[in-house]
């Protein structure tokens, strides 16, 4: 079989790594992808978003299943595209990755099939928005932009000001696009924060390992919202208890609210969650793989990643158990320092040697390109690599993960030094 990814980061650089694995795969192809990605597929100039060129580019290759990694693209529709014109493809069709792409429409869902999150009000015009803050919230609050903004359309405002600046910034100024037209303004939850990732059929929910982000650019969680500085998995907050819990009220909840809305979701679902003092309930819903909670979920998983997603495009996934290592995976990012505002690319990187032939230690890229000489890797994004090791315990792979960091090297490298610190207080 002939395997095409969408995407280029370091999430369609651990999915191509998982694809890798499975007997069943020939050859990869990889749209747009990156320098690392190229050691493993082919990758062709082709954007996420050019949904035509890339069914063209899957039929005339005769690419037995396209995985979409990205929420663009997913949420654009290409799912819809490719589907129409006979090619297999796992993620969700753009009907059913509104649960990603609109705030809105998941708070909404969550309200009327009762499953837990925090309470809102949803907002189409600023003005309305500010007489809110000014009548009836409690803050802090937490506003979103409702549409898709690269991991970063939240704010966490204490004070009425700074409320009032951030419906300043995502609904007057726009600072996140079309994502602004609509706004979530959202009662401030306290808790752990915890990601889950699952495989759905479009009926039956199949949970992964959990895993626990760090959002925030510098140490102690400071700074600003970031795609992500690292994360680890499994999650020591994630205990049985919780688990039960989320299984029995939101998990298979929301795959069958979306299935009763006429949305059948049939690809990831990665549930946000927050551990609060009330019990777990959801911060936020996304259509696929989490990035970086891919990095260190998907190399624990044993089973062939061809197989799942052909199990979840058939409808049968109930014939399939997960299964994971039993251990632990730290992923840590090298970042371009000046991340995620201003920064410098095109830089060599070095050390990338140190990471081939391993099993335990990976180093994913996520913003690289090669240089004109058809060898140098240089820098091509905020957030380069990420180095994920996987380690008996939490704390062994926390160490493993920095050690291995530092066999990489670049001018402006920047990382995280906390990375799982929380592990310490588990």
């Amino acid at each position: 079989m002939k395997v095409m990814i969408v995407g280029s980061g370091g999430r369609e650089h651990a999915i191509a790594a998982s694809v890798a694995k499975s007997g069943r795969v020939e050859k990869i192809y990889c749209a747009p992808g990156n320098a690392g990605i190229a050691q493993i597929a082919q990758c062709v100039p082709i954007g996420a978003m050019e949904f035509e060129k890339i069914r063209d580019f899957a039929k005339e290759n005769e690419i037995g299943l396209v995985i979409v990694g990205m929420d663009d693209p997913l949420v654009g529709g290409l799912v819809d595209v490719l589907e129409a014109a006979g090619i297999r493809t796992f993620g969700p069709r753009k009907n059913a990755a509104i649960l990603e792409g609109s705030k809105a429409f998941s708070k909404d869902l969550m309200k009327k099939y009762h499953i837990p999150t925090a309470a809102y009000e949803t907002f189409d015009e600023a003005e309305d928005a500010l007489e809110y803050l000014h009548t009836q919230a409690k803050f802090p609050v937490v506003l979103k932009a409702d549409g898709l903004a690269l991991g970063k359309g939240v704010l966490i405002c204490n004070t009425l000001q700074e409320a009032e600046d951030g419906v300043c910034t995502i609904m007057t100024e726009r600072k996140f696009g079309a994502a602004g037209n609509r706004l979530v303004i959202e009662e401030f939850m306290t808790g752990r924060e915890v990601s889950v990732l699952s495989f759905v059929d479009g009926k039956t929910i199949r949970i992964m390992s959990s895993a626990q982000d760090h959002k925030r650019a510098k140490d102690g969680d400071q700074g600003l919202n970031t795609g992500g500085m690292g994360t680890f998995s499994p999650s020591p907050f994630y205990t049985p208890k919780v688990d039960a819990f989320c299984r029995e009220h939101i998990y298979q909840a929301t795959v069958d609210a979306m299935a009763a809305e006429g949305r059948p979701f049939v690809g990831v679902i990665f549930f946000g969650l927050m551990l609060t003092a009330e019990g777990p309930k959801v911060l936020e819903y996304n259509a696929r793989f989490g990035d970086p909670e891919a990095q260190v979920v998907l190399p624990r998983m044993k089973n062939d990643m061809v197989e799942v997603c052909e199990a979840c495009i058939d409808g049968r996934l109930d014939q399939v158990e997960l299964e994971f290592e039993d251990n632990a995976a730290v992923c840590v990012v090298l970042a371009s320092d000046g991340y995620p505002v201003k920064y410098d690319k095109g830089l060599p990187i070095t050390g990338l040697e140190h990471f081939e032939n391993r099993e335990d230690v990976y180093c994913f890229h996520a913003g690289t390109k090669t240089g004109e000489d058809g060898k140098t890797i240089l820098t091509n994004g905020g957030r380069v690599l990420g180095v994920t090791a996987k380690g008996g315990t939490l704390a062994q792979a926390r160490k493993n993960a920095y050690a291995a960091a530092g066999w990489v090297d670049f001018a402006n490298k920047y990382m995280r030094q906390d990375i799982g610190k929380a592990i310490d207080e588990a």
